[in-house]
């Protein structure tokens, strides 16, 4: 049986395609599309009518796609902006009822609850996984004697954008305080990967991750676009993210840097994958 995902985030709609079996789970297939929903959140305060008109044609295209791959089990959740619109119950109404299927607004803590679905979430000691999004940016970490998970309002787009607040930045810090020091920072998302295959590297030592983040903050947008062929939704925010990173980095005393190709979008196909063949879902 095939599955799907797809995560509408604060700065790209992703979806996943599974193959699966009762003991196996295969990614087939990745579909990215740069649909900034945050810039209206966090500039106007709500989502118009024309970007979820927008969304609602991309996901119906996604669903196209679904048919041809004979799959009618995939599920839908949204973040970060969703989370913050002041129409958020409205817009996901008006989503749901043009596709005709659920569509699912998970808090932050939801967000970083989801990579516990990350096959090496149980392993190593000493690590933690980042999720830096559009909107905000999620921990997960295990260790003796038990799980940490956070969010913080703090993510690329909305840095962006200046929509982020000191109070936040100080939140955030105190935390990491208290989970330092930490040997490896493994990074969820695309500016991560982008920024570290870049400079050609699985992953980084602090130092040099340093020199990287402040060489890339050196360069225009446009220098991003020509120099490490990244799309413009991508050169326009990665410093952001970067710098955000560096943060994180430094209040945690972290060693090691490195990411994964890990997402909401995996999670999500791998928490439906475990409900279906755990008969939470009866299948026709």
């Amino acid at each position: 049986m095939k599955i799907a995902s797809i995560d509408i985030g604060t700065n790209a709609i992703k979806s996943k395609i599974f193959k699966t079996t009762p003991s196996s789970i295969e990614f087939l297939e990745g579909i990215r599309s740069p649909i900034r929903l945050g810039r209206e959140v966090f500039e106007n305060g709500k989502l118009s009518k024309v970007k979820l008109d927008k969304l609602i044609e991309t996901i119906q295209e996604y669903e196209n796609i679904f048919k041809k791959n004979k799959i009618d089990r995939y599920e839908i959740v949204a973040t970060s902006a969703f989370r913050d619109t002041t129409n958020s119950e409205d817009a996901r109404r008006y989503v749901e009822t043009a596709i005709n299927h659920p569509l699912k607004i998970i808090s932050g803590l939801e967000e970083a609850q989801l990579m516990r679905f990350h096959p090496k979430s149980n392993t190593g000691k000493k690590k933690i996984f980042v999720d830096l999004g559009g909107g905000s940016t999620e921990f997960f970490s295990r260790d003796d004697p038990g799980v940490e998970i956070r969010s913080f309002q703090l993510g690329a787009v909305r840095n962006m954008l200046k929509k982020d607040k000191k109070a936040e930045w100080v939140r955030m810090e105190e935390w990491l305080k208290t989970m330092r020091p930490r040997k490896k920072v493994i990074g969820i998302g695309g500016n991560i990967r982008s920024f570290l295959q870049a400079f050609n590297a699985k992953e980084m030592d602090s130092k040099n991750f340093s020199k990287k983040v402040k060489e890339l903050s050196g360069m225009t947008t446009q220098e991003k676009i020509l120099r490490f062929q990244f799309s413009p939704d991508r050169a326009d925010v990665i410093d952001n993210a970067m710098s955000i990173f560096q943060f994180i980095v430094t209040h945690l005393d972290a060693k090691i840097i490195t990411a994964t190709k890990w997402g909401v979008s995996d999670s999500i196909g791998v928490k439906l994958f475990h409900e279906i063949y755990s008969n939470k879902i009866n299948i026709l």
